[in-house]
């Protein structure tokens, strides 16, 4: 079992490492949102396969048991939590946590987020920007890139209070205001 105070990976290598197809899906992944490198893909795979197996399991229980408060239990507190963290919306059912994509999670991230909302010219300089402190959720500085945004607080993302980037004089901001228009 090991030290409970020990953090254990949380991610699974690929049984096929030299895989052609996989790791050119990686990599086009890997530059489109921005990431450090591919352990943070496969950290986002295997959150996608706990909550596969935990909708397989819930399909298999749903056969065996007649027992139907029980049944609509879990399956509401599986979909509202994935709706809560953004992965799928209110109408959702178990079909579409078994079709989610690597896509949706790493769309949560605080780094993705920062980018789609134009604070950053892009994905790497929203991670930088992450990571220095400029950023703050609900006025809260957040320096973790990969923090999953849940879906209340997706409008709560902005520059933190002592930032430099507060300024609208900032070089960088009028930069940022030029890309988007």
């Amino acid at each position: 079992m090991g030290y409970p105070g020990k953090n254990t990976k949380g991610y699974e290598a690929p049984k096929r490492p030299f895989e052609k197809q996989r790791i050119e899906d990686e990599t086009r992944i890997v530059i489109e949102y921005g990431l450090r490198n591919k352990r943070e893909v496969w950290r986002a795979q295997s959150v996608l396969r706990r909550y596969r197996k935990a909708a397989r399991e819930l399909l298999a229980f749903m056969s065996q048991s007649s027992d139907e408060q029980q049944i609509a239990t879990k399956k509401e507190h599986l979909l509202g939590h994935l709706n809560r963290i953004g992965l799928l919306g209110p109408d959702a059912d178990i079909g579409d946590v078994l079709s989610l994509k690597i896509q949706q999670p790493l769309e949560r991230r605080l780094q993705t987020m920062v980018y789609r909302q134009g604070l950053a010219r892009s994905p790497k300089q929203a991670r930088q920007m992450v990571t220095h402190g400029h950023i703050a959720i609900a006025g809260r500085r957040v320096d973790i890139p990969s923090y999953r945004v849940p879906r209340d607080q997706e409008t709560l993302i902005s520059y933190y209070g002592t930032s430099p980037l507060t300024s609208e004089g900032h070089p960088e901001i009028e930069r940022i205001n030029k890309k988007r228009r």
